[in-house]
Parts: C-alpha cells; structure tokens; sequence
C-alpha cells in the first residue's frame, strides 16, 4: 500500500497548483463562480443531497476544493481527505478568498484517524473518479462506513466500469479484460491537458479497475445498505454509460 499510495501522491503533487490556476483560474475567479452558484457548482450531485445546513461532509479525494467550497456555501462543515499538499494549497485559498471554512487533511484515505473521525459524518461524498486509486476496495469501503455515523449517508460517484473495456472517457487509460484484476499504471486524469513534453515527464499512477458486481458486493459487504445505484452517460458519448452514483446508508 505504501509503495502505489507515494506513486500517487508524487502524481498529484506534479505541477498540480499550476494547473488548477490554469484550468479553474485563480482562487479569487474559482471562489466568486462557488458563491454565487453553489449549486450549480455540484451539478448532478446536488440531486443527492437532502439537506446541507450544518451537516459534517467528508469529501474523500477531494482534489482541489471544487466540490468542497460549495458545499461549505451552502452551510456544511466539509473535510476533504486528499493526499496532494498542492491540492490543499488551492483548495484553501479558495475558501478563504469565498469567504467559507473548510477542514483539509493531507494524507492517504486508508490511513484517516478513525479514533478520531469514526462515526463523525453524515454524509461521506466522492466523486470524479477514485476508486481505481485504492488496491483493496474491501478496505476503502470498510473506512468509509467507520467514518459514518448511524443514519449517515455515503455518496459515490465514479467512472463507469465500462471504461475498463474502452477508453470512452478519453483518459488515455488502458483498457483490459472486463474481469481482469490486474494492477497496471498509467497517466493521473488531468495529463492530458499538458503540452506533450511536460506529459511524458509526468509521474504515473497505480490503479485497480474494478467491476460493477465488485463495487456493488463490497459496499454491501462492508455493512452499508444499498440504496440508488444510478449510470451516467459519458461526456463523450451520450448512447454509452461513462460514470455511475451509488447511494448507500449506515443504519
């Protein structure tokens, strides 16, 4: 785990502040589009959520902050767990310039404080693609559910197992074996919007794909009731499932 969790990190931490100024624009640009527009800022995702005020939020692989401030907008006490220190540089910058607090904590998500953070959050939220990060997915979702109170709520949303068998997402990720269980590396997600030299100096991440039926029995054999499970065409191609939202709760 330690290995493929500093393979990432190193990923995550190449010219990552950089490229969310370029790609998102300043933290001043970013936050004034989170303030007046929360909502829209969560786009599908707002459809999942029952309330915000004053709700503990745990944003897993939170990234910048892009999902985070609105959320603390709109009322919520937001945690992002993320191990990119560039991430939480841009991500707080943000908030404060939005006017809004958010908690960041750098670090692998398998290793959170659960003595700590145990039975914490109402609501643990991921989205953008992350389970292809962890190895052991019956771990990952084991430390979910210990980081949900009774009654709280996990939402996942993810890319499509379908990506397994196509790059129809145009990560340029290989594909493989729908059943392959392979670990294989391959170029972090926002790669593709570098020039081509600075590309291929990029570290490579470590990923695990898993399957539909994979995801689905470990959130199950985690402890979590399963509620919605919902496919999300790809931004490529409308005809083709590119990402999925799972709605699963701790009772």
């Amino acid at each position: 785990m330690e290995d493929y969790s500093n393979q990432n990190k190193k990923a995550w931490e190449y010219n990552a502040y950089e490229f969310w100024v370029t790609q998102s624009g300043k933290p001043s640009e970013r936050a004034k589009k989170a303030v007046e527009n929360p909502i829209g800022m969560l786009k599908r995702y707002s459809d999942y959520f029952d309330t915000y005020k004053d709700i503990r939020v745990a944003n897993i692989c939170g990234s910048c902050g892009k999902k985070a401030v609105p959320l603390a907008a709109l009322g919520a006490e937001v945690t992002i767990f993320d191990i990119s220190k560039d991430n939480k540089k841009y991500a707080l910058e943000v908030a404060k310039e939005a006017g809004v607090h958010i908690n960041f904590e750098v670090g692998d998500v398998l290793e959170i404080n659960t003595e700590k953070y145990g039975d914490y959050f109402d609501v643990i939220f991921m989205e953008g693609g992350v389970l292809h990060y962890f190895h052991d997915i019956d771990e990952f979702m084991r430390i979910m559910y210990a980081l949900l109170k009774k009654n709280g709520k996990m939402i996942c949303s993810d890319f499509h197992p379908f990506t397994k068998i196509s790059d129809i997402l145009d990560l340029k990720q290989p594909v493989m074996d729908y059943f392959s269980t392979d670990i294989f590396e391959g170029e972090m997600a926002h790669a593709r919007f570098f020039e081509e030299d600075i590309r291929r100096q990029m570290p490579k991440c470590s990923y695990r794909k898993y399957t539909i039926s994979e995801i689905i029995n470990s959130v199950i054999n985690s402890g979590f009731v399963l509620k919605k499970f919902d496919e999300h065409p790809a931004w490529t191609n409308s005809k083709i499932p590119g990402e999925f939202t799972l709605i699963a709760d701790k009772e």
